[in-house]
């Protein structure tokens, strides 16, 4: 293997041996020895069950086009680990990686602190957007909010896109439980963007939000994305953006994007974005494997749907996606989800599953079979690229291809069919991210 492919089997490794050990006490001294570099950057902060990448995506193209030079940090990635980490729409470069990663290991081992793979990620992030000296990051929760490793940036703005079932093990089942943990990223005076959320969510986030003083705008509420004969326009307080285009396919994307432009309404007084920014940027923005068609015959949609609210959206979506076109399901799933109810939703629109293993937590191919029995043909497949091979060739060119329950599966995917190309162009010095002016 080479330096950058041993560089990523080091931090894999950490995700094997620890993996999710939720508390801030190691990310705060690590922070701390390395002399505060999220403090280097003013930050959007943006947590959620399902939208909280996409919202994060939207952020930080309109914040570019408004000539800002932006730090994006999302989580997972889909084909290589940089997707993780970008400035102004470019990937860290595999050179950067190596390097800062060996003198973060180096000094973090002499200091005897010992990172999740998450933690080490996150404090990469921070270090790289400091040294390259970003005016503003993106900054997107990797689970829960109140003990992530994000939780100790400096946010100018607070969101939450939505409330759901994931991640119970950790977070809870009750929503009440899951909205408590989402709302521990609410900082005093810092406003807070609310997606929709159900009655009970609500009530626990805005008694936080009080509790701590955090102003909540309610997007859809106290802020809105209406739809026009052509165009959509946003309005909150003191602020009308129209003409607007969403460049991301989905009708859940409207509700994406109220948060994000709610957030970039309260954020206006520390980075003003123009009419025309928030146009460019919404209408460019690019944000992979979310109803996602990577190939037309037969037609291949990808999407990284991977809980029950999720599926849900997507398969409101697929009668207007796929017509009355014939659907091969392409399924997998982590072992923790609630996978019965998410195919549930999926198996009454296909005409045939197959169904795979990704990832170490993946749940076995035969169970979800045994789950799809007497509901739709199927057929289990343990390698991920092979059934996705074996999708393709029972599907003629007239039907529809549906890859979809994990992110995971869908990385395998791109990866599979675009033969391991990048998803995104690595980042080299350019100036600042745009060139549309501020106001």
């Amino acid at each position: 293997m080479g330096a950058y492919e041993d560089t990523i089997a080091y931090l894999a490794a950490l995700e094997v041996t620890v993996g999710w050990d939720l508390k801030l006490e190691r990310m705060r001294e690590a922070l701390a020895r390395r002399g505060h570099p999220e403090a280097a950057f003013p930050a959007f902060h943006v947590a959620g069950t399902n939208g909280k990448g996409s919202t994060a995506a939207m952020l930080d193209a309109v914040l570019r086009a408004a000539g800002y030079r932006t730090g994006l940090y999302t989580s997972p990635h889909l084909v290589d680990f940089a997707e993780r980490i970008r400035i102004d729409g470019g990937t860290i470069p595999r050179s950067t990686v190596v390097a800062l990663v060996a003198e973060l290991r180096a000094d973090l081992e002499a200091a005897g602190i010992a990172l999740t793979h998450f933690e080490f990620a996150t404090l990469l992030a921070c270090e790289w957007f400091r040294q390259v000296g970003v005016e503003v990051g993106v900054i997107e929760v990797g689970l829960g909010g109140r003990l992530d490793a994000t939780n100790l940036v400096r946010p100018i703005v607070s969101c939450i896109t939505s409330i759901g079932h994931d991640h119970e093990a950790y977070l809870g089942h009750d929503l009440r439980d899951i909205a408590g943990e989402k709302a521990g990223i609410l900082k005093p005076g810092v406003p807070l963007a609310l997606g929709p959320t159900p009655p009970e969510a609500e009530t626990v986030i805005r008694r936080r939000a009080a509790e701590v003083g955090a102003p909540v705008t309610r997007a859809g509420i106290d802020s809105r994305l209406a739809e026009g004969p052509r165009d959509l326009t946003f309005r909150a307080p003191g602020v009308v953006w129209d003409g607007l285009q969403l460049g991301l396919p989905g009708g859940f994307q409207r509700d994406n994007a109220g948060v994000a432009l709610t957030a970039l309404a309260l954020g206006r007084g520390r980075f003003p974005c123009g009419p025309e920014a928030v146009r460019r940027g919404l209408a460019t923005v690019v944000w992979p494997g979310r109803l996602a068609c990577v190939r037309e015959h037969p037609l291949v949609l990808l999407d990284g749907a991977h809980n029950p609210e999720g599926i849900a959206a997507l398969a409101a979506e697929l009668p207007a996606l796929v017509g009355g076109r014939r659907v091969v399901l392409l399924f997998a799933v982590m072992a923790d989800k609630a996978w019965r109810e998410m195919l549930g939703r999926l198996v009454p629109q296909v005409a045939a599953a197959i169904v795979t293993r990704v990832g170490r937590r993946g749940l076995a191919p035969d169970v979800l079979a045994a789950g799809c029995a007497g509901h739709v043909p199927v057929e289990p497949i343990e390698d991920a690229r092979a059934a996705l091979r074996a999708a393709l060739s029972r599907a003629g060119p007239h039907d529809v291809v549906l890859v979809t329950g994990s992110l995971f599966l869908v990385g395998e995917a791109y990866a599979e069919l675009r033969e391991g190309a990048a998803l995104f162009e690595p980042w080299h010095e350019q100036g600042s991210g745009g060139t549309e002016a501020h106001l």
